[in-house]
């Protein structure tokens, strides 16, 4: 069964590109949302296994959002994802909440999976 995915992202033509992405390596896009706000209705409403959530969002810090999402018990896997490498970030991803990070130039669906399992 392929895990449930909602992309958070405030720019269109990357939700499109990471939904052609993951769909074709067998993850199952739930929804998507193109900010903080949003984002956190649609995983209430949705209940996704997985976030793929953009660090720099128009209306709620993207380790906010995560750290919104990841507080409650059953919450779903947050992984981060910006244009910026990792490094430009520092602790902000580990303390976020977050299972990890990739750039949003690596993203594959074999990326995500590792993050998954560790």
């Amino acid at each position: 069964m392929p895990f449930t995915i909602l992309i958070v992202d405030d720019h269109p033509s990357f939700r499109a590109s990471a939904r052609v992405v993951l769909e074709s390596e067998g993850f199952d896009v739930v929804g998507e949302a193109a900010d903080g706000a949003s984002a956190l209705q649609e995983c209430c409403r949705l209940k996704p296994q997985v976030v793929l959530l953009d660090v720099q969002l128009p209306d709620i810090d993207g380790f906010d959002v995560c750290e919104r999402i990841t507080k409650h018990n059953g919450a779903p896997d947050v992984i981060m994802t910006s244009s910026r490498d990792s490094s430009d970030f520092g602790p902000l991803v580990s303390t976020s909440g977050a299972c990890g990070f990739v750039p949003k130039a690596e993203l594959s669906g074999e990326r995500v999976q590792e993050l998954l399992s560790l």
